[in-house]
């Protein structure tokens, strides 16, 4: 019933992030949202927003699917002056 790791075809409806969506994340999967977050081709900012909160919590919690596409998670702080 649920799509664990695809965008559904409405995205204004935010997916929590479970520890079971993220469980059932494979290579395909992360491979998606990866080309997904390349492209940067989203409907509204918050979708956008959305997969980067999603690949965020796979790096921290399944860093080895994200270790081809850990450049796409900015976790380097900044100086905003």
């Amino acid at each position: 019933m649920s799509q664990c790791c695809c965008r559904s075809a409405s995205v204004t409806q935010a997916a929590a992030i479970t520890p079971e969506r993220l469980e059932a994340f494979d290579e395909e999967a992360i491979a998606d949202l990866a080309r997904r977050l390349e492209e940067d081709d989203y409907p509204t900012p918050f979708a956008g927003l959305e997969d980067w909160h999603l690949i965020r919590a796979l790096a921290i919690h399944r860093p080895d699917l994200v270790r081809p596409y850990v450049h796409l998670v900015d976790q380097e702080p900044f100086d905003e002056d």
